[in-house]
């Protein structure tokens, strides 16, 4: 499955905000930036992994049917419009990722997101995790990836918004920042026509706040959604099963938002520490490549 899922709820808040990177399923992969370079080897930038449902739009019509329940729509419609009025935000994930090894078997891969935005132009996102630790930077002039782990970052100019840079980073590095669909959310790259089946479940609680559950049902992918209730409709809550693949692997997320976040216009500014080498963006694509075929081989 090529396009986002319908959605658009997961690790990167970046248009206007809604969604993440994840690696749960072949089908559903995307192609990440891996920051290695020979002979150590660096994180991926954004690593393969389906790509989130694709952000839900206040001004397109919900499908009709007798598989689409109008107020699970709705949820999606409402909660867009009020993610894309949150301006200062903190966001942390949770996210549990299973990979799908040659032989079929599934493990999972867990690792913890933080997403710090002011939106239109300042973004920094942190992804903690044993194999691909890798921070992300944008101060509205210049993106700045950056492997902790061996000191290699790379720098682009950039474009004037959140979700230029996201376009950008896709179309030119194929990067795709973690859970920026979160800021597509609501957008008009939403696509409801995608759904075949949309059904409300009964509310339930996720990290002790109470949700409505819902469930949805597209090409290539089942998904389910758990947004806060009452007047702060934030998604907390998503899971992503791959229908098209045999091993139906799943994408978790689970998210904690802080929406009066204290924050400085210098956090969106990387600054190299002592030690840091300086490659270019091709030679994050070249280190890439590498990787794979040294995995592929390994894996003979």
């Amino acid at each position: 499955m090529s396009d986002r899922i319908l959605i658009g709820v997961g690790v990167a808040l970046a248009t206007t905000l809604a969604g993440g990177v994840v690696y749960a399923a072949k089908s559903l992969s995307r192609p990440g930036a891996a920051v290695t370079a020979a002979p150590t080897p660096a994180p991926t930038a954004a690593t393969e992994g389906p790509a989130y449902p694709k952000a839900a739009s206040s001004s397109e019509a919900p499908p009709t049917g007798a598989a689409i329940d109008p107020e699970a729509t709705r949820a999606l419609v409402r909660m867009g419009s009020y993610l894309r009025t949150l301006k200062d935000i903190n966001l942390r994930a949770r996210v549990t990722r299973e990979e799908v090894m040659l032989d079929g078997q599934k493990t999972q891969r867990v690792s913890d997101v933080e997403v710090t935005a002011r939106r239109p132009n300042r973004l920094r996102v942190t992804v903690r995790d044993d194999r691909q630790p890798r921070n992300f930077y944008y101060d509205g002039k210049t993106f700045t990836l950056f492997a902790p782990s061996n000191g290699f970052y790379a720098q682009a100019d950039a474009p004037a918004t959140i979700g230029e840079l996201s376009d950008r980073l896709e179309e030119k590095f194929k990067i795709q920042l973690p859970l920026v669909d979160l800021f597509r959310w609501g957008t008009d790259d939403a696509n409801l026509a995608a759904l075949t089946s949309a059904i409300v479940l009964t509310p339930n609680k996720v990290d002790g706040v109470t949700v409505d559950h819902y469930a949805f049902r597209q090409d290539g992918a089942d998904w389910q959604l758990w947004v806060q209730e009452g007047e702060h409709p934030l998604p907390r809550k998503l899971v992503i099963t791959t229908t098209s693949d045999e091993a139906r692997p799943q994408y978790t997320a689970e998210w904690t938002w802080n929406l009066s976040p204290s924050i400085n216009d210098r956090e969106f500014t990387f600054s190299p520490p002592k030690g840091a080498k300086k490659i270019t963006f091709k030679q994050v694509g070249t280190a890439r490549t590498a990787a794979k075929n040294a995995q592929k081989a390994r894996a003979r």
